[in-house]
C-alpha cells in the first residue's frame, strides 16, 4: 500500500512591485514562501521581493492543481484581485467577455 501524497497547494503572491505570482507546491506553504523571500530559487519573484502570500488553495489531485495554476496565470489582474478577496460576484463579472453583436 502506498502512502497518500500530500495535497498540492496553488498559491498567489503579491510582489513588492504590486504584481502577482501564481505557483504551486507540495511542501509546507511557509517553507515555499520563505524560499521566495530569500531568493533561494531564481525566477520571477527574485527581483520583486519581498513577497506576501495573498491566496492559497489545497488540491488533493496534482492534476487539478496544475490545471488551476495554469488557468489563474492567464487571468486578468481584476480577476485575480476578486479571487484574493473571495468576491465571487466580482469574479463572475470579470470573467464576462464583452462581445459586440453584429447588427
Amino acid at each position: 500500500m502506498t502512502s497518500p501524497q500530500p495535497p498540492t497547494c496553488v498559491y498567489m503572491l503579491r510582489c513588492a512591485d504590486g504584481s502577482f505570482y501564481t505557483g504551486l507546491t507540495r511542501r509546507p506553504m511557509e517553507e515555499r514562501l520563505s524560499e521566495h523571500n530569500s531568493g533561494a530559487v531564481e525566477g520571477y519573484t527574485t527581483r520583486r521581493r519581498p513577497v506576501e502570500l495573498v491566496w492559497c488553495e489545497e488540491f488533493h489531485h496534482a492534476t487539478d492543481a496544475i490545471a488551476a495554476e495554469r488557468r489563474i496565470k492567464k487571468w486578468s489582474r481584476r480577476k485575480k484581485i476578486a479571487l484574493i478577496r473571495g468576491d465571487w460576484d466580482a469574479l463572475k463579472q470579470a470573467a464576462k467577455k464583452n462581445f459586440k453583436r453584429p447588427g
